[in-house]
């Protein structure tokens, strides 16, 4: 385990939360978004409500709160946009964990932190609105991406503004703002953003694989999801 996960486990405790609801473990259902999953081939990926109605169906017939999980999963739901590529170096390995919850839904801040940046990124299937963090602990900087905000959530905001742990500093978008994804968050931990800001590599193509995969460790180091282990 490197310096950052060490830092990162030992100063999550239990388990940090990025979303303003109520759920342990035992709530989380984990979907299946790779090619595997045959009951994809179903369902019109395009249509944000056609994809949400699916996925909600899904928890409530699970007996579950919401949905979570994808981190380095080779997703087919990424074959709908140009955005990512198409043939062998099509992006589909996925960087980050997704929490599926309802628009409008409240995003808190894991640790102390000050806004790196912040834009729409309105490719279709892109991030949309989009918060990076900066933190630092026991002089260790990384940051977190949030993905698939309103666009009221970029408002007010300002780089170097401060976030407190636990501020309320962003709400989920609809599919009209969010990229065009049924309403979730994508929750990304990323080492060094070097020069990009307002936007981080989400997804990587096979060949990128391994390398993004160091520079944005899982976030459930953060989250300690049992259900994501």
């Amino acid at each position: 385990m490197d310096k950052l996960i060490e830092i990162i486990v030992k100063s999550s405790g239990a388990g940090k939360r990025v979303l303003n609801m109520s759920f342990d473990s035992n709530d989380v259902w984990v979907p299946d978004l790779s090619e595997k999953n045959t009951e994809l081939e179903r369902i019109n990926l395009d249509d944000p409500e056609e994809f949400g109605t699916w996925l909600n169906c899904k928890i409530i017939r699970n007996d579950k709160k919401l949905a979570a999980g994808g981190y380095g999963e080779d997703r087919v739901v990424y074959k709908r946009s140009k955005h990512f590529g198409q043939g062998p170096d099509a992006r589909s390995i996925h960087l980050g964990i997704d929490l599926w919850a309802k628009a409008g839904r409240k995003v808190v801040a894991p640790f102390d932190a000050t806004i790196h940046s912040f834009q729409n990124n309105d490719n279709h299937g892109d991030y949309g609105g989009t918060i990076i963090l900066e933190h630092e602990i026991e002089g260790t900087k990384f940051y977190t991406l949030y993905g698939h905000l309103s666009l009221e959530s970029l408002q007010h905001k300002e780089e170097g503004m401060p976030v407190n742990e636990g501020d309320i500093f962003a709400w989920l978008g609809r599919p009209s703002e969010n990229g065009g994804w049924p309403p979730h968050l994508h929750f990304q931990l990323i080492r060094d953003m070097g020069d990009k800001k307002g936007d981080y590599y989400g997804v990587a193509s096979q060949k990128e694989k391994d390398e993004r995969l160091h520079m944005c460790p899982d976030p459930n180091y953060m989250l300690q999801l049992d259900a994501l282990k």
